[in-house]
């Protein structure tokens, strides 16, 4: 049994019901797995939030939670002496309250920097994916169905944004999910095999509008758009919207894109784009032909 925890980024609306529920949990309360999480100065998940878009005509948000990645072969893990840090059966990566004193270099080795000082205490802090209330049998009991049983932030989540359960079994929701979707690994985790999927987390967009010609001055719908990437081999159609927009999505970073508007009647528009950040490349006017 590996347990774990799928982030659906497409889901998140930034509400922080997540960040606020593992303060609740973990606030004031210490056990064996962790010393109480200070009210202030840690965040054992963030939402990490930014706005998307290079133009006022197109900008978006994006927000990803992010904790510990609970990962196979954990860097805090290496930096930890004496077992300081250490894997459960269930693959869920424990920093000890009491080893882990004074070693700051189980904050330091982070890849994704989700390990707290605590200066009061001089000990490191984490997410411990809640493992102390999931093997509190008093909470199973109350629960009345060990099925039901999931993470502070999991169950505190309105927008089905995160999903807990038992990687190793194909039938799980958690397995299910990420089967499903498109896995897109944190790039400082990049090649990494951890607990915690994060799913549909934004690349780069690019998008335009499209619009008859200028005299006109009417957008045109339906137009086909043809995005090609010529080193990776990757293509991308879409159409022009009621509003003459168009935008793709997920696209690889840093790389030259060609773009090819088509309508019938009009001549095909053609220009580039490099994805190095999220573009708006412009609104197009076509000719007749």
């Amino acid at each position: 049994m590996r347990l774990g925890i799928a982030v659906d980024s497409r889901r998140c609306m930034g509400c922080w019901c997540c960040f606020t529920a593992c303060k609740d949990e973990h606030c004031g309360f210490a056990s064996k797995l962790s010393a109480s999480q200070p009210m202030m100065g840690q965040k054992w998940i963030d939402v990490v939030e930014w706005e998307r878009g290079d133009s006022s005509r197109r900008v978006k948000s994006a927000s990803v939670p992010t904790m510990c990645a609970h990962c196979k072969d954990p860097a805090c893990l290496k930096a930890g002496k004496d077992g300081a840090v250490y894997k459960r059966d269930d693959g869920v990566v424990i920093i000890d309250p009491e080893k882990s004193k004074g070693q700051k270099a189980i904050v330091d080795a982070c890849p994704i920097n989700v390990v707290f000082w605590n200066e009061e205490l001089e000990i490191p802090q984490k997410c411990t994916m809640c493992a102390e209330l999931l093997d509190d049998p008093e909470y199973l009991a109350y629960l009345g169905d060990p099925a039901l049983k999931q993470p502070r932030c999991v169950e505190a989540c309105p927008n089905k944004c995160l999903y807990f359960g038992d990687l190793d079994d194909p039938s799980s929701e958690i397995s299910q999910i990420v089967a499903s979707e498109r896995n897109t690994q944190l790039e400082p985790l990049a090649g990494k095999e951890t607990l915690v999927k994060w799913l549909n987390v934004p690349t780069v967009f690019l998008a335009g509008t499209v619009y008859q010609p200028q005299e006109l001055d009417e957008v045109l719908v339906g137009a086909k758009v043809t995005l090609s990437c010529k080193e990776t081999g990757e293509t991308w159609e879409t159409e022009s919207n009621y509003f003459g927009d168009w935008e793709v999505e997920w696209l690889p970073k840093d790389k030259k894109i060609d773009i090819v508007i088509e309508a019938e009647g009009y001549k095909p528009a053609k220009y580039s784009a490099k994805t190095d950040k999220d573009h708006y490349v412009d609104m197009t006017y076509m000719a007749r032909k």
